[in-house]
């Protein structure tokens, strides 16, 4: 009798046992799964292009992923390197180079109207981009004050609303509007246009 009983005990904690290691099998498949489905989505959000309410934050050097004040962009140029930055969930919008933004520091009585409406005080945006293979525009020409791309030689007026001034680029970049909100440069609207690579 007492046999029979610890065979039957025995038998039902390795019932248990298994039903225990299933449950946790079962948890872990479903972490694993929504660890994933979370991931794709950070991935996703890092990939849209910048959203208004999107802080903006220094894309490289020693102060990465800080945000931007308008004191930090200094005037007449260089170009500022950035990316947005949504602000609730901390997520930095560089999953995408086309993503990229230049913040450019003009005097605001030389800003065309056009750019005067989407800048915060002289403080404009652009798409990093070239318009006419997809090469970054990564120089600034100090003495023409304007955004050089090296691949081609186009060239970019900051002033008037991202225009071509030369090279091959058959579009202007696509400026994004801004705003400042509690001191730092928040996007205000989506880009202006497509970026990247342009048809003629």
């Amino acid at each position: 009798m007492d046999a029979h009983k610890t065979d039957t005990r025995a038998c039902c904690n390795r019932l248990l046992e298994r039903r225990s290691a299933l449950k946790l099998a079962a948890g872990l498949v479903l972490g694993l799964d929504l660890a994933s489905h979370a991931i794709a989505q950070d991935a996703g959000q890092s990939s849209a292009r910048p959203q208004p309410g999107d802080q903006l934050v220094f894309a490289d050097g020693a102060r990465k992923g800080e945000i931007i004040s308008l004191a930090d962009v200094p005037p007449g140029g260089p170009q500022i390197n950035a990316f947005a930055l949504e602000p609730k969930a901390r997520l930095v919008r560089d999953g995408s180079r086309l993503n990229k933004i230049l913040l450019v520091h003009s005097d605001p009585s030389s800003l065309s109207e056009e750019t005067r409406k989407r800048a915060v005080e002289g403080v404009a945006a652009y798409s990093a981009v070239c318009t006419h293979q997809g090469c970054e525009v990564a120089t600034w020409d100090a003495q023409s004050k304007l955004l050089w791309c090296p691949c081609h030689d186009s060239k970019f007026d900051p002033r008037d609303n991202g225009r071509v001034v030369g090279g091959p680029a058959p579009k202007r970049i696509a400026a994004l509007p801004l705003k400042l909100v509690d001191g730092a440069l928040t996007v205000a609207g989506g880009f202006t246009g497509p970026v990247g690579f342009q048809n003629r």
